[in-house]
C-alpha cells in the first residue's frame, strides 16, 4: 500500500509537466510566420484590424486598455497623441501586444489595430487576435450604450 501511494505523485508530476509544456506548444505552434502559412500582409492586415463606429479616440483608447487589462494584459505604455497602446501578458509565455488607434478615412469611425508578439515572434494566427476584437466590440458596445 505505501509503494501505490508513493508511485502517484511522480505520476501526478509527469502529468503535469506534460499538460505545462502541451500549453506551450499550442502557444508556439499559433506563431507561425507568414511565409510559413502563406498570408500576405494584406491579409494579416485584415485580421489585425478592425473599425469601430466613433470619432472618440480618447473613449476608444481607454476601451482598449481596459479590454486589454480583461484579458490579463498589464499596459505598459499609452500615448493619446500617437493613439498607441502596448502591453504585456506573461503567463506561462511572453505575449507582448501593441494596439493602435487612428480616425478612418471618413473621420466618423477609428481604425483599431492589433499587432503580437510572443517572445520575439510576429503572432500571424487569428484566434489571438479574434479574441481581442470579440472583446473589445462588446467593451465598444457596452461604452457607447453607458452601461457599467
Amino acid at each position: 500500500m505505501l509503494i501505490k501511494h508513493s508511485m502517484r505523485h511522480p505520476l501526478l508530476a509527469i502529468i503535469a509537466s506534460t499538460l505545462l509544456l502541451a500549453g506551450c506548444q499550442t502557444m508556439q505552434e499559433r506563431v507561425l510566420d507568414s511565409s510559413a502559412t502563406g498570408q500576405t500582409s494584406v491579409e494579416l492586415r485584415a485580421i489585425q484590424s478592425r473599425s469601430f463606429d466613433t470619432s472618440d479616440k480618447q473613449k476608444t483608447m481607454r476601451t482598449v486598455i481596459a479590454t486589454l487589462q480583461d484579458l490579463g494584459f498589464v499596459v505598459d505604455k499609452a500615448d493619446l497623441d500617437l493613439g498607441s497602446i502596448s502591453a504585456t501578458k506573461l503567463s506561462g509565455y511572453a505575449l507582448r501586444i501593441t494596439v493602435n488607434v487612428r480616425p478612418g478615412a471618413s473621420g466618423k469611425n477609428m481604425i483599431v489595430r492589433a499587432n503580437a508578439q510572443y517572445n520575439i515572434t510576429p503572432v500571424t494566427d487569428p484566434k489571438p487576435y479574434q479574441d481581442f476584437f470579440v472583446s473589445l466590440q462588446k467593451s465598444m458596445f457596452l461604452t457607447a450604450n453607458n452601461v457599467d
